[in-house]
């Protein structure tokens, strides 16, 4: 039957699944079931239409009960954001078991009615961000099975990811102990060949039963599972509920045949977070301009360009490198710059049988000879000029960067699909001028450092050499912290109103001209281009949005020790490196003299040819914020014609549909408005998988993290030093800050979050690579930084005093400060918890 919002009580059996936001999340769940075929015990559903509990709506109320036998039931929440693919609510609201007599029953669905409004729940909702207004609560009744044992299936592998296994923990009797996780239960996986002894409270007839309906229930309603399950005194199967896993991460889209391994590189450029899908289009783009740079035949407005999307993230496929026999061997060691559990996740995979080695190479010889020739004479010449004539190859570096500036600018007198054409052109530019002058320098600068790191060895480790490269000189990045901080102690006069204002209301006045003068103007003609998650398109840069600016400079208007002065720290940061220098110089001359002279010239030229490290994606970013500005005026164009409602509207489409949009229109809401949702889901993940297989299984997850020592958390090693202090725990810089000698704590880190470097004592990541961004401009600072702790944001708290060992790649715990707030909350104004 067709339901309507007015109806208070309805039959399970009348149930329309589509019927949400009248019965609920779990009573929907349940009516798919029973719509399926599938055994589910009998029972009711109080909607949210009922309102309150009237006399009326008791009597109803306690006549279904009787129609249901009058014995024992089971009460349960059944709230409208409950049970939905994005969102479980699992166990933020009341269930009631084994309810006995109307009295009870009455009290059992107002006490499931009032945990709409519990402590936990709103917190879970404001997590998620589900509005109260938005949330009603309906209440389901069944009928109890007397279990002889019951528990929980998986239609999927939800610690692995896999989806052709699924997992079983089940207990004798009633299955809520497993649910509340107060009991042992046993626990079992399943393939497509069930255990032949089972042991525990199942047998092997009932796990092959509980698969087959896994089976069922999966393809019926279209996604993996989380299905509770009884098996009453007679063997009889009973499903209890079904609703989505939450939190598998999403599967690649249409991989080619056989099992594929992907590696996730969006957080090596400081995105953990989804790009929006003109993001990622462009990303495919640039990708298919640099092939084409460099002689592979590529059309950049089709190719796919090897990128993967999976969840807004950004995958290479690496299957055809793993199973290159030449390539196996050096694979898991060329990938220990990404972090030791990428690492150790690759060695895992080339174990799997399934990726074992094939006869082939995965290019083709004469497009590899052919991008020989014109990449590597180039590539050789600059590295041999840069490691000569370091200031020459710097100041060439730096020619290029403001040639590419000036190219980016497209004149307006042009169709907006001319102007979106010559936007993806300029990433070609970038290829061409920016990687020739920008490139060898950096390559010259890593073959130093390893040519030290190797002449020094037995006299100085590694991670000595790296003290050499703190304060690097020529770091543009760098040289933007520092800008900013001029500017915020030029603005002393106004430190109330900077202090005391909300960085979204400083940033609001500040585009309508209602603010001081303060040198804003000037910083961002310089980085305007520049913000957090910058290579995505689709975000704002500063100068569209200075928020982040204004958290950053009220950030240094809290710094009052002249020792934590940024300019300060930096010099003595460059200071403490020469003198390294010369000390490791010092070292190996007792022993070692000619060694000790070549790797003095070696140390020196890497420093000096270091900091240009930022420079590449700092030019880049000007083609991208051009193509960005491009894009929006189109999107404005198409709004004023009716095609999208709004000029942002064009960042959720990809390139070639953005120009099918500007020259022959069509409908795109529908698709958009899903896209955005999916975003916005997509944006609340906290955790994604360095490595993926194409069946969803992460490696990572196939072996027990090792123990930490001493109850510390492990990383990886990536700046020098120990600091401690408390912990500030920041998942969006955006109107953060962080107290001077705080840890800062991230999912991960761009060039965005850098002006929280200033002044923060340490930086812990949960991603990140030795060589990105983040880990780079905390060495040049001098602060100690941890990166690829796994759930950092979760197992540290704000206010939490830690210790940070940047050498030994560990996180230590002591005692919750008392001067700051330790209570974990979820994130705030300021983007902390």
């Amino acid at each position: 039957m067709t339901v309507t919002s007015s109806v208070p009580l309805i039959p399970l059996a009348e149930v329309d699944p589509a019927e949400v936001a009248l019965v609920g999340g779990k009573a929907a769940g349940l009516a798919a079931l029973i719509r399926a075929g599938e055994r589910v015990p009998d029972g009711f559903c109080i909607t949210t239409a009922a309102g309150e509990l009237t006399d009326d709506l008791r009597r109803r109320i306690g006549e279904a009960y009787e129609r249901l036998g009058a014995g024992a039931v089971a009460v349960r929440s059944s709230a409208t954001a409950e049970d939905l693919p994005d969102a479980s609510f699992a166990g933020q609201h009341e269930t009631f078991l084994n309810v006995r007599g109307v009295d009870a029953l009455l009290d059992a669905v107002a006490r499931c009615r009032a945990s709409l409004g519990t402590e936990r729940a709103t917190a879970y909702r404001e997590a998620g961000g589900f509005r109260d207004a938005d949330v009603g609560m309906a209440v389901v009744v069944q009928r109890m099975v007397d279990p002889a044992a019951a528990g929980v299936l998986f239609t999927a592998n939800p610690i692995t990811g896999t989806r052709t296994e699924m997992v079983v923990d089940a207990v004798a009797g009633l299955g809520d102990a497993v649910v509340e996780g107060t009991t042992d239960a046993d626990h079992y996986v399943l393939t497509d060949r069930p255990p032949a002894d089972a042991g525990g409270c199942l047998t092997t007839a009932q796990l092959r039963e509980l698969r087959e309906a896994g089976e069922r229930v999966q393809r019926r309603l279209g996604r993996p599972q989380d299905i509770e399950f009884a098996f009453d005194r007679d063997g009889t199967l009973w499903l209890l509920q079904s609703r989505p896993i939450t939190t598998l991460f999403p599967l690649p889209d249409s991989p080619p045949p056989g099992p594929r391994v992907y590696f996730e590189v969006g957080h090596m450029q400081g995105m953990l977070r989804p790009f929006t899908p003109m993001g990622i289009s462009v990303m495919r783009l640039v990708m298919a301009q640099y092939l084409r740079s460099i002689g592979v035949p590529t059309d950049p407005l089709t190719s796919r360009a090897g990128i993967v999307d999976v969840a807004g993230r950004m995958y290479l496929d690496l299957t055809p490198w793993v199973r290159y026999r030449p390539a196996r061997k050096r694979l898991p060691e060329s990938m220990r710059i990404y972090g030791p559990r990428v690492a150790a996740s690759l060695a895992r995979v080339l174990d799997d049988p399934r990726f074992a080695p094939l006869p082939g190479r995965p290019f083709r010889l004469r497009v590899a000879i052919t991008v020989a020739a014109r990449v590597v004479p180039g590539l050789i010449i600059g590295i041999v000029g840069a490691l000569a004539r370091p200031g020459r190859a710097r100041d060439r570096a730096f020619r290029a960067c403001a040639h590419l500036q000036r190219l980016s600018r497209i004149e307006t007198a042009r169709s907006s699909s001319e102007r979106l054409r010559a936007a993806a052109e300029l990433q070609g530019a970038f290829m061409t001028i920016g990687v020739a002058e920008m490139l060898p320098p950096l390559y010259g600068a890593l073959i130093a450092r390893a040519g030290a790191v190797g002449l020094l060895r037995g006299v100085a480790t590694a991670d000595e050499v790296d003290e050499t490269l703190r304060g690097m000189p020529h770091n543009v990045t760098t040289e933007m912290d520092l800008a900013l901080w001029r500017l915020a102690r030029g603005a002393a006069e106004h430190r109330d109103l900077l202090l005391n204002t909300p960085p979204t209301e400083l940033a609001a006045r500040y585009l309508a001209g209602d603010l001081p003068e303060i040198g804003l103007g000037e910083f961002l003609r310089a980085y305007g281009h520049r913000g957090a998650a910058e290579i995505d398109v689709g975000v704002p840069r500063w100068a569209e949005d200075p928020a982040p600016v204004f958290a950053a400079i009220a950030g240094y208007l809290r710094v009052s020790d002249p020792q934590q002065f940024p300019d300060l720290r930096f010099r003595r940061a460059a200071a403490e490196a020469e003198a390294k220098i010369d000390e490791l110089v010092a070292r190996a001359r007792r022993t070692r003299p000619v060694r000790a002279r070549l790797a003095s010239f070696l140390l020196r030229r890497s420093r000096a040819l270091a900091g240009l490290r930022e420079l590449p994606k700092f030019a880049w970013l000007y083609p991208l914020a051009e193509m960005r500005r491009q894009l929006l005026a189109a999107g404005a164009e198409l709004r004023d014609r009716g095609v999208l409602d709004r000029a942002d509207d064009i960042v959720f489409l990809e390139f070639a549909e953005a120009l099918t949009a500007t020259t022959s229109g069509g409908e795109f809401r529908d698709r958009i408005a899903a896209r955005r949702a999916e975003h916005a889901r997509e944006m609340r993940r906290r955790s994604v998988p360095g490595l993926l297989l194409s069946d969803g299984t992460n490696p990572e997850a196939l072996a027990p993290a090792a123990p930490a020592p001493d109850g510390a958390l492990t990383g990886m090693a990536a700046a020098p030093g120990t600091a401690t202090g408390p912990a500030r725990v920041i998942l969006d810089p955006a109107g953060a800050h962080v107290e001077p000698g705080e840890i800062l704590v991230a999912p991960t880190t761009d060039p965005g979050w850098t002006p929280l470097f200033m002044t923060a004592g340490g930086l812990v990541t949960e991603t990140g690579a030795a060589m990105a961004h983040g880990p780079t401009v905390a060495r040049e600072y001098g602060i100690p930084a941890v990166i690829c702790v796994r759930d950092a944001t979760r197992l540290i708290t704000t206010g939490q005093v830690i210790t940070v060992d940047g050498a030994a790649g560990t996180v230590t715990f002591a005692a919750p400060s008392p001067s700051v707030d330790a209570t974990g909350a979820p994130p705030g104004a300021d983007g902390t918890t």
